[in-house]
């Protein structure tokens, strides 16, 4: 339930369980990140919605988040887009209740559960922006993948300044549908990166390739593999972060096997064998426990 007030703000319902602060911490996880800015446990950030430009800030109240725009009214359909994009950016609609019961009773995950009981999986709702970060990082570090993004956004997307700060968006598979592969060596992404984010692009652009189909997909991951570039890790994570899947699991995943590693209190990192085997008890829920693991690595 949505609730307005003179159309510069909007509030909407939050879970009981819902931690806005922990949210928080994954999202302040870099300080290269320039698709939004938190001040002071306000978030803000630059959506292009219906054609146009809107800054919007994320603020906790009792019960909600308000959504306020300062730089004056949008339209009906901009704010309806707007709560939209935050409903799905912080997993608001999830009942997380049966996985909490599970992993309250789960070895491996009872007690970061405890610890950052309220978090959400914090979503990339918009499908090129998951399809290209995924592809971006893959086989690097985070560090250098958000080094990547960084100049991808600066180049590519839009900006406006307020209160003397720019805020960026996301560019459109439109924008980089046009580019070149060299366009985007210049950004020190590989050829074949290149490639694939050139052919991601080109397939929204025509209309091959949409979220919408894609979320009526019988099986969703095997749709995303059929993409030039997208294997099982980046598949799963897009599942995961855009597509709402909790069953999702990025079996491969780097900061997966550390964190296990970490929480079982062993010298060497589990196999993809071990890991499954722990995973059995988190059958449905594999994405929120692998973000809750990670979230102990921050």
């Amino acid at each position: 339930m949505k609730k307005e007030n003179d159309d510069l703000y909007m509030d909407i319902e939050t879970p009981a369980d819902f931690n806005f602060a922990e949210c928080l911490v994954h999202l302040g996880r870099s300080s290269q990140e320039n698709l939004y800015q938190l001040n002071d446990g306000v978030l803000t950030k630059l959506l292009k919605l219906n054609g146009k430009l809107v800054l919007f800030h994320v603020i906790p109240v009792t019960g909600a988040l308000r959504i306020e725009f300062p730089l004056g009214c949008p339209s009906v359909v901009e704010r309806k887009m707007a709560a939209g994009y935050v409903e799905d950016w912080f997993d608001l609609k999830t009942d997380l209740r049966e996985f909490y019961a599970m992993a309250e009773m789960d070895p491996v995950l009872s007690k970061v559960v405890q610890q950052y009981y309220g978090l959400r999986i914090m979503g990339v709702p918009d499908l090129f922006e998951a399809l290209v970060w995924a592809v971006m990082g893959q086989q690097i570090n985070l560090t250098f993948a958000y080094t990547l993004k960084r100049r991808f956004v600066e180049n590519f997307g839009e900006s406006l300044i307020y209160e003397g700060e720019r805020y960026w968006t996301f560019p459109t598979a439109e924008a980089i549908a046009v580019l070149t592969v060299a366009d985007l060596r210049a950004l020190q992404l590989t050829g074949r990166k290149a490639e694939y984010i050139l052919g991601i692009a080109s397939a929204m652009t025509k209309g091959d390739l949409n979220k919408e189909q894609l979320l009526q997909e019988p099986d969703i991951e095997r749709s995303l593999l059929k993409i030039r570039g997208i294997g099982a890790w980046s598949a799963n994570y897009v599942m995961m972060k855009c597509l709402n899947s909790q069953s999702a699991f990025p079996l491969a995943d780097v900061g997966l096997h550390n964190a296990l590693k970490a929480q079982l209190k062993k010298e060497r990192k589990p196999t993809v064998e071990e890991i499954t085997e722990l995973a059995k008890n988190w059958e449905g829920w594999q994405a929120y426990a692998t973000f809750y693991l990670w979230r102990s690595l921050l």
